[in-house]
């Protein structure tokens, strides 16, 4: 929408594409200017029933990527209660989200996701979907985080700091699946944009981001 000229702003849960910027360039006639404007963790979803208090990068590389070893959750060493066929069921999100895009570079490499996941249009949807069935496993930004969904910690490998998803492990990086997140203009903001933008970077702004769940872009006050 950026490049097409039919927004002022655009959200993204990812970076910008190189090929992105030029695009930019060619249609708006300037570059693309980048705003970090708050941190989140994507947290990896599964059913309270099930005993995993912690994943690996491999592991979950091996759950959602192709060719990846892992199809059931005995692969794991669990028995979850209410999945009587052990299988894992993997919810996902379809392939134009930013957070699609993320996890498979975090935690696929270079590998593409496995066939046969249940791809859901939002964040929420995961979560819901993880909730309420025994076998799923999902991820999902924390801001969508519920009593109803475990978040497991996350390592880097085997052996090494169990992190868990929080607004404050985003905030600092160490949780291994956290990312910033971004607004995108067409050049400098002017005018109303800028005075937006600037609100969503002052304290009053990033405290309601803080509020919905997000790490804000520095350690602020809020009441």
């Amino acid at each position: 929408a950026l490049i097409n000229g039919t927004v002022d702003i655009a959200n993204a849960s990812r970076a910008i594409h190189d090929s992105e910027i030029e695009e930019v360039r060619t249609n708006r006639g300037v570059d693309p200017k980048e705003f970090i404007v708050g941190h989140d963790a994507v947290a990896v979803f599964i059913n309270p029933a099930n005993p995993i208090t912690s994943f690996t990068i491999d592991q979950l590389a091996q759950i959602y990527g192709e060719g990846g070893a892992f199809d059931s959750w005995s692969d794991l060493g669990v028995t979850v209660p209410g999945c009587p066929s052990g299988e894992i069921v993997r919810v996902s999100r379809q392939n134009n989200s930013g957070t699609y895009a993320y996890f498979r570079e975090t935690v696929l490499g270079e590998n593409e996701y496995k066939l046969g996941s249940r791809d859901m249009n939002g964040s929420k949807e995961v979560v819901d979907l993880v909730a309420n069935t025994a076998c799923a496993i999902g991820y999902s930004g924390l801001a969508y985080a519920t009593d109803e969904a475990k978040m497991p910690c996350v390592m880097v490998a085997e052996g090494e700091a169990c992190v868990p998803p929080t607004i404050e492990t985003a905030l600092d990086g160490s949780y291994p699946i956290s990312r910033p997140l971004f607004m995108y203009t067409a050049g400098e903001p002017e005018g109303a944009v800028k005075e937006y933008l600037d609100w969503i970077l002052s304290n009053a702004g990033q405290c309601i981001l803080l509020k919905k769940g997000y790490a804000p872009v520095r350690d602020i006050k809020c009441e």
